[in-house]
């Protein structure tokens, strides 16, 4: 298991990963577009939306830092911007913290198997503190 900072960008994300890549001299990233999420006809995907970073992550000084944009839309403010991510193999793991953290806060997404998970959830706990949950993804 690990915890691992994830960053939000409002549009501007491909340009912050590439510039902290070149900083601190990592691989080139793997980047998933939010276009490239299988289409939905209930969820129609907005054509501002294509293009912005759905996923991407680097290794940062022996510290996995992952980021993504925000949807077009979603309320966004500099600064407060960062989450905390659960990355665990283990799914009752996953599962026990979040209905730990849960308790008192809001679910944002209750876990759930998505298109890039076999289980992901994001929760703000009690203190207002950003949670997500994902079983494995260390290839992303």
């Amino acid at each position: 298991m690990a915890i691992e900072v994830y960053l939000n960008f409002n549009g501007n994300c491909r340009e912050a990963v590439e510039f902290y890549a070149g900083v601190f001299k990592t691989e080139e990233p793997k980047i998933m577009t939010f276009g490239e999420m299988p289409p939905s006809e209930e969820y129609p995907l907005p054509e501002e939306a294509k293009n912005r970073i759905m996923h991407t992550r680097l290794n940062m000084c022996g510290s996995v830092v992952m980021f993504s944009d925000t949807f077009p839309g979603m309320p966004f403010v500099e600064g407060n911007n960062i989450s905390l991510a659960v990355v665990s193999e283990n799914l009752d793991e996953i599962r026990s913290l979040f209905d730990q953290l849960k308790t008192g806060g809001t679910v944002g997404m209750e876990l759930q198997e998505t298109f890039w998970s076999k289980c992901y959830g994001s929760v703000r706990d009690k203190f207002g503190i950003e949670w997500q949950f994902n079983y494995g993804m260390s290839e992303l």
